[in-house]
């Protein structure tokens, strides 16, 4: 099985192109086993690009832990990439399809090769039903929520995956590697939620910190980046266009006013490829 190692800020995906191989079978365990950074190839999760009769290709991607999440804004961006650097699709406007709709890319080249990608990730949805969660209100802003005897001030919404976006003094282990995964997994949030821990340097520009669904942390969350900008214009905090500070690099949002859709644009880099011969599980029980 062909593969291609991808990242866009660092969040880092294993790749499979199956205009030119079958799916693979079991996609869930494949997906664990690929990303185990210590018996795999290693990465986020496991995409899969496929041809689509809706748009120029379909993106179907898996988490480290195996579970199917509707989108990833760093993902897409690298599908973006492999389309128009590989011959499949060579055009600056690129349609993606996912789980989440699909979605318009433009690519920006240095030379023959994509070096940046801006992606129009859609309308915020804003609605508790819709993200999902289960939270009360209309609207989920500066909400107070209490996990395990702490209480967090959250602001929630969905840009094809589900996030709960926290303002912080400082992003720091404890918040992002303790209270993270306590909060993904909260019952309020049935679907489970990618959480962001943000610090806001000015109007402009904010640093974040992801806790990824089924993948912890993340060096960078495209989707959530996304939220975050979304979160910070609702809460008062920032203003529609911002710079977001992620640990694998940076990204730049803009929450456009005159059709309500969030535009990302950030890098997109190609690491390597290679044959994956099967490997051996790693012993001991499911992860899960």
């Amino acid at each position: 099985m062909q593969f291609t190692k991808m990242h866009g800020a660092g969040n880092d995906y294993i790749y499979l192109n199956c205009f030119a191989q079958p799916v693979p079978e079991n996609l869930p365990q494949l997906a664990r086993q690929l990303s185990d950074r210590h018996f795999g190839i290693g990465g986020d999760g496991l995409i899969l690009i496929l041809p689509s009769q809706r748009a120029d290709a379909r993106m179907q991607m898996f988490n480290a832990d195996g579970s199917e999440a509707e989108m990833c804004g760093n993902g897409i961006r690298c599908v973006a990439k492999y389309l128009y650097d590989h011959g499949l699709c060579p055009r600056q406007t690129l349609r993606v399809e996912t789980a989440a709709g699909v979605l318009e890319l433009r690519v920006e080249l240095q030379g023959d090769r994509v070096q940046r990608v801006r992606v129009d990730m859609g309308e915020p949805l804003l609605a508790p039903a819709q993200i999902p969660t289960t939270l009360p209100g209309s609207r989920i802003v500066d909400q107070p929520l209490v996990v395990a005897g702490r209480e967090f001030h959250v602001t929630c919404l969905s840009l094809g995956n589900p996030h709960c976006v926290v303002f912080v003094d400082q992003a720091d282990d404890e918040l992002v590697l303790g209270w993270g995964p306590r909060i993904e997994t909260d019952p309020r949030f049935p679907a489970r939620v990618n959480v962001e821990f943000v610090e806001v340097l000015s109007r402009g520009e904010v640093r974040q910190r992801t806790w990824e669904r089924g993948s912890g942390e993340t060096w960078a969350c495209g989707t959530g980046a996304s939220a975050v900008c979304v979160a910070g214009v609702l809460t008062g905090r920032t203003d529609r266009r911002m710079q977001n500070h992620l640990r694998g690099g940076d990204l730049e949002l803009v929450w456009n006013p005159t059709d309500n859709r969030v535009y990302m644009t950030g890098p997109a880099a190609e690491v390597f490829q290679g044959e994956w011969l099967g490997g051996h599980p790693r012993a001991g029980p499911d992860p899960r």
